[in-house]
């Protein structure tokens, strides 16, 4: 596949990931799209699925081999499981712990929150129950961000 396609290809995936259009993902994902490609401006099609809750296209995302702790390059975003924490997207932040996400892994390049951090700081108790459940939480300073 040329360059131009491959970008074409990763730009609609993407886009239908984040618009939660499982059914055009995966014929994207048939076509040869690259499950952890990005568009233009770095975002990844599963960080944009997490984001929005997409969890149906998230779970195709992942079986095809998307990283679930690739950090994603779009100016605000960040890992997958930060963006679906801090939105408290309960369904998607099971899907990604269960297709081993790290609950404790920082975005912004190990400088940043943790999901836990980003859901305690939202008010989302259900899912910072379910990262604590996963091991979040277990090193220093892990609600650091709760006060933020």
């Amino acid at each position: 596949m040329n360059r131009r396609t491959a970008k074409r290809l990763s730009r609609a995936l993407v886009a239908a990931a984040g618009s939660g259009l499982t059914s055009r993902v995966a014929a994207l994902l048939r076509s040869g799209a690259d499950p952890g490609g990005a568009d233009p401006h770095g975002t990844t099609a599963l960080y944009a699925a997490a984001v929005q809750g997409r969890t149906g296209a998230v779970r195709l995302l992942l079986a095809h081999g998307a990283d679930p702790d690739a950090e994603s390059g779009g100016l605000t975003d960040g890992t997958p499981l930060c963006a679906a924490a801090c939105w408290g997207r309960t369904e998607t932040v099971r899907a990604l712990l269960a297709h081993g996400a790290d609950p404790g892994l920082r975005e912004d390049a190990g400088t940043g929150l943790t999901p836990l951090e980003w859901a305690v700081r939202d008010g989302h108790e259900e899912v910072a129950r379910l990262l604590r459940d996963a091991g979040a939480g277990t090193g220093a300073g892990a609600d650091a961000g709760a006060g933020r």
